[in-house]
């Protein structure tokens, strides 16, 4: 016989559910990766925790202050600097495009493969306004879109974090308490299998946390050091970009070729030469020395799931998704390889 009391029960808390769930959603990358950001530096907040005398509140209030100066302020300068440095590194484009030499650079026209059509088409620009038109048409106003789009999720990261450095607060402060309250229901749902999926979890993330942004803040400083030795425009800035971008195997060649491209087009070959140089031998070497060694007691995430996750992190989450999608990717994939290792040790086990 039906329990209509007891599938009413059921209803409303299925409606609970998806209502709160409907709430959060718009906040739920920013919770994440507040989440995420507390569990990486308990060990931090803890210390000091006991040095303030176990006063949560006051410990948490510090912990807060110290991720508006790790976080925001860099964002801060970030967001204000990046939308004028990329209209006026349009408007130089635009231009040096105008203003094109007759003959392409010699170095240019000796690149293997491309070297003879990007010639062409260089000549062909500087001796037609219409080809030079076609050819702002095609590149220029592209990439210009998507300059702009850039910037666009950069403001709208700068508020993520904000929210993120708001909910770390009360993460930190009631951390004791939720903490208990999750293993207490994974307990309950998953028994021991389930208490050591979340503290594999935890070790996860905090071991891809250390990879990336410890990874990151090397490639940033070893980029910053060269910017600012061969005098490259607005070093700090650029040293932000290569820190943020660090995540992408592509991104980090993306700044320092920039600079070093603007340090040929104003006539300083020799630290144009150089910066091309000290980007491929030392900035991006950092993330085959230093990475490696951050993340060597966690997951190690392949190259193509790193790329899904941030793509997919960004679409999804928005900036925070950058750092938020490889995690998230990293943590699944050691529950599912740690789940199968087990499934095949119980199977050799009853043979």
């Amino acid at each position: 016989m039906i329990n209509t009391n007891q599938i009413a029960r059921i209803a409303l808390i299925a409606l609970l559910i998806i209502g709160s769930a409907s709430v959060l959603r718009p906040f739920m990358a920013a919770l994440l990766f507040a989440a995420i950001i507390c569990l990486f530096t308990w060990p931090l907040y803890h210390r000091i925790w006991l040095r303030l005398g176990r006063r949560d509140t006051l410990a948490a209030i510090l912990m807060t202050l110290l991720l508006l100066v790790a976080l925001i302020l860099p964002m801060a300068y970030l967001t204000a600097n990046l939308a004028d440095s990329a209209a006026k590194m349009f408007d130089e484009l635009g231009f040096a495009l105008q203003n094109l030499q007759p003959h392409a650079p010699e170095w240019m026209r000796s690149l293997p493969v491309i070297g003879s059509q990007v010639s062409e088409s260089w000549e062909r620009a500087a001796a037609s306004h219409e080809e030079l038109m076609k050819l702002l048409g095609q590149y220029y106003e592209p990439m210009r879109k998507f300059s702009l789009q850039a910037v666009q999720l950069v403001i709208t990261g700068f508020l993520q974090l904000l929210l993120v450095v708001f909910a770390a607060f009360f993460f930190y402060r009631d951390g004791v308490h939720l903490a208990k309250g999750l293993i207490a229901i994974v307990r309950r749902l998953g028994g021991e299998l389930g208490e050591e999926m979340l503290k594999l979890s935890c070790n996860t993330v905090k071991g891809v946390m250390l990879g990336i942004f410890g990874t990151a803040l090397a490639q940033a400083a070893v980029a910053l050091a060269g910017f600012l030795i061969a005098g490259a425009p607005m070093p700090f800035l650029l040293a932000l970009m290569t820190f943020f971008l660090s995540i992408v195997p592509v991104g980090p060649p993306l700044v320092w070729g920039g600079a070093a491209l603007w340090l040929y087009n104003h006539g300083n070959h020799g630290w144009a030469i150089f910066i091309a140089l000290y980007g491929f031998l030392v900035i991006s070497t950092v993330d085959n020395v230093v990475k490696p060694i951050l993340i060597s007691h966690s997951s190690h995430l392949p190259l193509l799931l790193v790329l899904l996750g941030v793509l997919g992190g960004a679409i999804v989450f928005g900036f925070v998704g950058i750092f938020l999608g490889p995690t998230l990717l990293a943590v699944g994939l050691t529950l599912i390889t740690h789940w199968i290792a087990l499934q095949n040790k119980k199977a050799h086990e009853h043979l």
